[in-house]
C-alpha cells in the first residue's frame, strides 16, 4: 500500500517541527515548569477524544508493574522538560539541543548497567568521540560565562532524565499500545508538573498573553505532530535511519535560533556539535550492524 505522504518528506517535517521546540520555549517568558505543564496539558487535551473513543478498554489489562513503570516514566519526562527548558535560560539553543541529543549514549550506559548488555569496541569508541564533542562545547561555553556552562550541565541532566523515561517505557510498550501509553505518560507528567508548580509557588497564569500561543504550538508541533510522524514513518523507513535523521535536530534548532532569535554560533559549538553528531552517527551505525549480525546468526 502506497503511503499518503512521502515517508522521507514526513521524516523531514518531523525533524523540523521537533527542532522548533527550543524556539517556542525561548519565545515564552513564563517559568520553565509552567511552559512544560501547558505543553503536556494541551497534548493530553488534544489526545483525549481519541483515547476515550478507542483506547479506554485497554486500561483494564495493564499490570501493576506496568502502571508503576509508566508513573516513573511520566515523572522523569516532567523533570526532563523542566531541566531542559531551564537550561535554555542559561545557554544557547545550539549547545542545549546538542547535549540533549546525547540520549543514545546515556541509553547505552543504562542498558549496560541495568540490563547487562555487552559493550562492543565500536560502541565505546563512538561514545568517547561524542563525549569529546560535548567537552568541546562545554569548554567553549565556559569561556563565554559560568552561567552558560551551568546551562550545559542542566541539559546533560535533562538528557539523563529522558533516557530514564525511555528505558522505563520500552518494557511497557511491549504490552501497551502507543496511544494508551503516550496518553498515560503525558497525563502523569502533567499531574507531576502541576504539583511542582504549586510546590514552588509559581503562577499558572502566563507572564505574557502570547505565551498561550507558544504553549499550544509546543503541544501541536514538536509533541504531537513531530513524534507522531516519527512513529508513522517506521512502517516505511528503518529505525536506524530515523535515529540518524533525529540527530539533525540540533542543526535545525541552531539555524532557527539564528534566524528567529539572532543567536550566533561560536566555533566551539560548531566543532563540538559536529564531533557529537559524528560520534552518535557511528554509534547508531555500529548498533545497527550488531543487530543485523544477531539476526543473521539466529537464521
Amino acid at each position: 500500500m502506497k503511503p499518503i505522504l512521502n515517508p522521507y518528506m514526513a521524516l523531514a517535517i518531523g525533524v523540523i517541527t521537533v527542532s522548533a521546540s527550543a524556539i517556542f520555549v525561548k519565545f515564552s517568558a513564563s517559568p520553565s515548569g509552567v511552559i512544560a505543564f501547558y505543553r503536556l496539558f494541551f497534548s493530553v487535551l488534544f489526545m483525549l477524544p481519541l483515547f476515550l473513543a478507542k483506547y479506554t478498554p485497554e486500561l483494564r489489562g495493564i499490570s501493576k508493574k506496568d502502571w508503576i513503570f509508566t508513573i516513573v516514566a511520566g515523572v522523569l519526562l516532567a523533570f526532563h522538560f523542566i531541566l531542559w527548558f531551564e537550561s535554555l535560560n542559561y545557554t544557547s539553543v545550539a549547545s542545549s539541543t546538542v547535549l540533549v541529543t546525547l540520549q543514545p549514549l546515556f541509553a547505552f550506559i543504562g542498558t549496560y548497567l541495568f540490563f547487562k548488555e555487552k559493550m562492543t569496541f565500536g560502541a565505546i569508541a563512538s561514545g568517547i568521540i561524542a563525549i569529546i564533542g560535548s567537552f568541546i562545547i562545554s569548554w567553549g561555553d565556559f569561556r563565554i560565562s559560568g552561567s552558560a556552562l551551568f546551562g550545559d550541565f542542566l541539559a546533560l541532566v535533562a538528557c539523563a532524565f529522558i533516557t530514564g523515561y525511555l528505558l522505563f517505557g520500552q518494557t511497557v510498550r511491549q504490552r501497551v499500545s502507543l496511544i494508551t501509553y503516550t496518553f498515560l505518560v503525558y497525563l502523569i507528567s502533567t499531574v507531576t508538573l502541576f504539583i511542582y508548580i504549586v510546590a514552588i509557588g509559581d503562577s499558572f497564569i502566563p507572564v505574557q498573553q502570547s505565551d498561550w500561543i507558544h504553549f499550544i504550538l509546543l503541544a501541536l508541533l514538536p509533541t504531537l505532530l513531530g513524534h507522531s510522524l516519527f512513529n508513522w514513518v517506521v512502517k516505511w523507513i528503518s529505525t536506524s535511519m530515523i535515529s540518524m535523521a533525529i540527530l539533525f535536530e540540533p542543526i535545525g534548532a541552531a539555524i532557527l535560533a539564528y534566524i528567529l532569535l539572532g543567536e550566533s554560533v561560536i566555533w566551539s559549538q560548531i566543532v563540538g556539535g559536529g564531533v557529537v553528531i559524528a560520534g552518535l552517527s557511528l554509534f547508531i551505525i555500529n548498533e545497527r550492524r550488531l543487530k543485523l549480525k544477531q539476526i543473521a546468526a539466529q537464521h
